[in-house]
């Protein structure tokens, strides 16, 4: 940022102090919102756009080298007339990142002729063209897009994280039930919750929150089905830059008969495994010496103002009316020495008790025992830490939601399972575009908020900036036109992607 910009944002910031300080104030004879004499006029020379973000992550996607990698590993095009790959791919995704939520909302901006002056397009694909696009993929052609965009992936881990970050990467894997309304797409089957639709697998880096495969299957497949393949991929990948890899997993996912090779090749795991009867009668048979209470960490800070609990209307209402009252009195975690049978060694299972009182209005019936079990070939971990670090799997769920309901990646708006798997890849480079802008932030408090940070306030907060687009000589200028206070980390990031070129 130059000095004039420093200058405006700082001023910018005063004022908006200045309006919102609280301060007395007599009763208000009539409402706050008083406009009335409003009328609206066509700029003659001034155009802008509401997501003058965009430009920021285009540069970002040309310093990562992402466009070029995109245009040497696809060929879906025979002659690029007037359009290449790399176009194609990032109208997708843009469209995603700009707050699009379907194709159709493709011929919004290639309706904004100043959308395409502040990307330097004369003309971008129409929705129909994009869907076509996505219709010459196969499952190959699949897989290369995702290796272009997991290459540039590894540079921006060596460039933006430290060794230290870089010590262990966290692998996350889980399915999740991508329902679709249509009739006629190829590929889809109905799951075990009845729903008609794909049965997407997604394989995260849980250290920055990016999707790494996403794989899309038949909605009637099991959520483990080909999930070694993609784990080991995913395994070598992140090993080009991390150097230990940890997987973390739910019950599904404890594929016994990988362990041993897993194990031998250095990788650790946690994962859950079903409560089967043998295990249940190991856990029964505990002497109470073994068992220790579990703590779980504090959701507050330490030090924050505790808030007055309210009332619980819910627990009155089942109290009331005499339904079936389950409550959870306390948790204690214990461990022993297990081998599956599909496997040569034992490995250390954690068990994790949950002491019950069910209730009946106000009347006890009686006490009971709920057991979770979790493997693993981690041996510095105690159990309470073990059982800690697989609950934290679900942040996936959180990525999985975002994917789902923020970008709107797994909505299957094409007609058959690869295709709308090439949609699904493209799509989501929206989220990736994010976590790479997060992680060119200086300092760490601040990348760690935009990395966890939900699509749509990030959209609001990073991307839909007012911006008046200038075109001088070579350059186009984005005026900002507006002010909030994610504005200066804005400025500060652009500057570097601009002066720390990758290639």
């Amino acid at each position: 940022m130059n000095a004039k910009d420093i200058r405006i944002l700082r001023r910018r910031k005063r004022e908006l102090a200045r309006r919102l300080k609280r301060k007395p104030v007599a009763d208000q004879g009539r409402p706050m919102f008083r406009a009335q004499n409003i009328r609206y006029e066509m700029a003659e020379r001034t155009r802008a756009i509401d997501c003058g973000g965009i430009g920021a992550f285009h540069v970002l996607a040309h310093k990562t080298g992402l466009i070029r990698a995109l245009d040497e590993k696809l060929h879906l095009l025979k002659q690029h007339k007037p359009y290449h790959e790399s176009d194609h791919v990032l109208n997708i995704a843009y469209n995603t990142l700009t707050g699009g939520t379907c194709l159709d909302d493709i011929e919004l901006r290639r309706n904004d002729e100043t959308y395409m002056d502040a990307l330097g397009a004369e003309r971008i694909p129409d929705p129909t063209t994009a869907g076509d696009f996505s219709r010459r993929f196969s499952e190959s052609d699949v897989r290369a897009l995702m290796e272009a965009v997991n290459g540039i992936r590894v540079k921006v881990w060596k460039k933006r994280l430290t060794r230290a970050d870089r010590a262990e990467a966290i692998l996350d894997v889980d399915g999740t039930l991508a329902p679709t309304t249509g009739e006629c797409k190829g590929g889809m089957g109905l799951s075990y919750k009845g729903v008609w639709g794909y049965h997407p697998l997604v394989v995260s880096l849980a250290n920055t929150m990016e999707p790494l495969y996403l794989v899309n299957r038949s909605g009637n497949r099991p959520s483990h089905d080909g999930a070694a393949a993609w784990i080991d991929r995913a395994v070598a990948l992140v090993r080009q830059a991390f150097r230990g890899v940890t997987l973390r997993g739910d019950t599904d996912f404890s594929l016994t008969a990988h362990f041993d090779r897993w194990t031998g090749d250095g990788v650790r795991f946690a994962f859950g495994i079903d409560a089967m009867p043998n295990l249940v009668e190991r856990a029964e048979s505990l002497e109470n010496t073994c068992w220790k209470p579990l703590s779980r960490r504090a959701k507050r800070m330490p030090g924050a103002a505790r808030r007055a609990r309210p009332e619980n209307i819910k627990e009155q209402i089942v109290i009331a009316r005499k339904y079936k009252n389950v409550k959870l009195e306390g948790e204690h975690v214990a461990e022993f020495s297990y081998r599956p049978t599909k496997c040569r060694r034992a490995y250390r299972v954690i068990v994790l008790r949950k002491d019950l009182a069910v209730s009946k209005g106000t009347r006890l019936l009686f006490k009971d025992f709920r057991y979770f079990f979790y493997i693993t070939n981690i041996a510095e971990m105690s159990p309470a830490a073990v059982v800690g670090f697989c609950n934290e799997r679900c942040n996936q769920e959180n990525l999985i939601d975002q994917l789902k309901n923020g970008l709107n990646a797994l909505r299957m708006p094409v007609g058959d399972l690869v295709s709308n798997w090439a949609y699904m890849v493209m799509a989501s480079l929206a989220w990736t575009l994010k976590a790479w802008f997060a992680l060119q932030a200086r300092r760490t408090s601040e990348r760690w908020e935009l990395l966890r940070m939900e699509f749509k306030r990030f959209l609001n907060a990073m991307v839909r900036l007012p911006c008046q687009i200038v075109r001088t000589g070579r350059r186009i200028v984005y005026r900002i036109l507006g002010y909030n206070r994610w504005t200066r980390s804005f400025l500060q990031i652009f500057r570097r992607i601009r002066e720390l070129p990758f290639t």
